[in-house]
């Protein structure tokens, strides 16, 4: 697991920077965000997307449980479960095997839903609101190629 704390949205930018690097470097992944409404999830796929030349307005999922981005050096998709819960995770399940697939950068917001069909090749970022500026991201990585992205991040 590594941890960082970002004191301001440029730190989390700088973040999100490195991250998008590793990630493209490595063909993409699979990532799972926890978080309080207003933690930063969506906050941190934006800043991601721009550095991987996502053109497109980047925005929660919330209401349509999926958004494409397919402007970039990888194709994004941003994944909401908190409205599909326990039992309409289940009928995404293909879905969420295929989008894990090399070459795809694919984020689920609110992965404790998942009731564990998440992929088992997967990075998991949990972000803790601290303050109004400050977060914390805590990365754990699941499968090599995750712990190899998640050795490099710095």
């Amino acid at each position: 697991m590594k941890i960082f704390v970002c004191k301001n949205i440029t730190q989390t930018d700088l973040l999100a920077q490195k991250f998008a690097n590793l990630v493209e470097n490595n063909n993409g992944c699979f990532v799972c965000l926890f978080g309080d409404i207003g933690a930063g999830k969506t906050a941190f796929v934006k800043c991601v997307a721009k550095y991987l030349g996502v053109t497109q307005k980047v925005t929660s999922p919330s209401f349509v449980i999926l958004n494409e981005y397919h402007s970039g050096k990888l194709p994004i998709f941003h994944f909401d479960l908190y409205r599909l819960e326990n039992e309409g995770v289940k009928t995404i399940i293909d879905e969420l095997e295929e989008y894990s697939k090399d070459g795809y950068l694919t984020f689920a917001e609110w992965a404790e839903f998942s009731q564990g069909v998440i992929p088992l090749e997967r990075i998991e970022i949990k972000i803790d609101y601290i303050n109004e500026n400050e977060r914390k991201f805590s990365f754990t990585a699941f499968g090599n190629k995750a712990q190899k992205i998640l050795e490099n991040l710095n």
